[in-house]
């Protein structure tokens, strides 16, 4: 099975996406479930629509280094009045005439620094807006994953607390036939009874949880009536690789897009500085045209119709001498904004760093709490036992076996969701030092049950593994 998902995954959204809608009836796998959010989910939609945007503006920043084309045409109609005040006889006329030309005028940038600093910073803003992206990628896995394993961590907590609701229907059973026979006082009745009610009230509060985690899983997929597959039996917990916390903080410096992004804000600062440094030095242009002029009733001081084309080349050099210190200023003021922008990066690279180590150490420590959790659920099996035993023989008292019964619950409680956050606790990890990717579900997916409970792909050999134990059946009462 994992292989058909790794041919999927290197065939990009479309096959993935049709995987997600032929999924088997049963139940969805982790990455069906986020290819059908990544074509849904509104916030990563959004996330893809801004992309687009970005580099639609980045790329606008090269018109300025292209050479600009245009057409002109246009018709003037000239009505004057002439009165001849010295050098010929004193009078006046009226000279009315039609002027009409048209042309086309191109103009090339041959040396504007500004405009090639602001056609680099195009090219860092197209990169940053690729970091965007993949930090939206990176959290819709996260999102996924979670909603997927809270789903099944309520489907367990529900599960768990009707096999609860049975033992201890079971136990209060018991105890009014002792009471009934004499073996047993009301009290033992009354704390059974006390005790299946409270367990009733859990049941109500896990039945509504379950509904709304369905709920935020559909709402994130865009499915309703969506299935996780539960995890496998018996389960099988990957380990983080390589085993060194450094070494994930040191991958996370070259590879975290927060970190890049903040690297190219320090080079789009600099560039700013050479667009304001840019404000003291010369701008040449060169231009091309070729126009035609038209006059059929002649200009206003001959009536001979003419018309004159021709074409016309030339360069043009502007040079700036005084702008009211507004240069200098723009430049101090840039120098201090790339300050700035290195600062940020700092901070990034320190906040990426902590992170990780803090997501490192969280799955380590959640790694040995399953192991301990699984050591307390045998050592709690064997408590109630011990206390069902110890209840018919008549050392023990019917609370002792509630009371291991729901101790023996609680644990498993515990347990699966010890489990979940291991399981998201990779995903955390990667995303923390910024290497999250969509074959990085594959490790996590091959770990959910599939045909009744097996692993996903027994031919493919399993991620590196913690302790498997597998889950014991709900206690019963003797």
């Amino acid at each position: 099975m994992i292989a058909p998902l790794r041919r999927l995954l290197a065939a990009g959204p479309p096959l993935l996406l049709a995987a997600a809608f032929t999924a088997p009836a049963y139940g969805q796998s982790l990455v069906t479930l986020y290819e059908a959010a990544r074509g849904y989910d509104a916030t990563y939609q959004g996330a893809l629509a801004q992309y687009d945007a970005s580099i639609a503006r980045a790329a606008q920043a090269k018109a300025g280094i292209l050479p600009q084309v245009g057409v002109q045409a246009g018709v003037t109609r000239t009505d004057y009045d002439i009165e001849v005040i010295s050098g010929a006889p004193r009078g006046s006329a009226t000279r009315a005439y039609t002027a009409q030309n048209a042309g086309i005028n191109a103009s090339q940038p041959l040396y504007r620094p500004a405009a090639w600093a602001t056609y680099e910073q195009g090219l860092r803003q197209a990169e940053i807006a690729r970091t965007v992206l993949t930090t939206a990628e990176q959290d819709l896995i996260v999102r996924v994953s979670q909603a997927y394993f809270d789903v099944l961590a309520a489907q367990d907590t529900l599960g768990l607390v009707r096999a609860q609701k049975a033992a201890v229907a079971e136990q209060l059973a018991s105890a009014q036939r002792n009471f009934e026979v004499g073996t047993a006082t009301i009290t033992d009745s009354r704390e059974a009874q006390s005790r299946y009610d409270l367990v009733l009230a859990q049941e109500i509060a896990a039945g509504n949880d379950l509904q709304v985690k369905r709920l935020a899983l559909d709402t994130l997929v865009g499915q309703r009536g969506s299935a996780p597959l539960p995890l496998s039996l018996p389960i099988v917990l990957p380990v983080p690789l390589p085993a060194d916390m450094e070494a994930w903080v040191t991958r996370a410096q070259d590879a975290h897009p927060a970190i890049e992004q903040a690297r190219l804000g320090v080079d789009v600062a600099a560039l700013e500085v050479q667009k304001a440094e840019a404000g003291h030095k010369p701008t040449i242009d060169a231009s091309l045209g070729y126009n035609v002029s038209r006059n059929p009733n002649g200009t206003v001081l001959t009536t001979v119709g003419t018309v004159a084309r021709g074409p016309n080349v030339g360069v043009v050099l502007n040079m700036p001498l005084f702008a009211g210190f507004a240069t200098q200023n723009r430049i101090r003021e840039t120098l201090s904004l790339e300050d700035q922008s290195r600062a940020t990066l700092e901070a990034t690279r320190r906040g990426v760093a902590q992170a990780t180590r803090t997501a490192y150490l969280g799955l380590i420590s959640g790694a040995g709490q399953v192991r301990a959790l699984e050591a307390a659920e045998a050592s709690s099996q064997s408590a109630l036992e011990a206390n069902q035993l110890g209840y018919q023989v008549g050392v023990r008292i019917n609370i002792d076996v509630l009371n291991s019964q729901s101790q023996l619950f609680q644990t498993r409680r515990d347990l699966a969701l010890a489990r979940y956050n291991v399981l998201l606790g990779h995903l955390r990890l990667r995303q923390a030092n910024g290497t999250l990717t969509a074959p990085d579900l594959l490790p996590i997916d091959a770990t959910l049950a599939r045909d009744g409970g097996r692993p996903a792909d027994p031919s493919v050999p399993a991620p590196a593994t913690g302790s498997a134990v597998p889950a014991a059946a709900p206690p019963t009462s003797r």
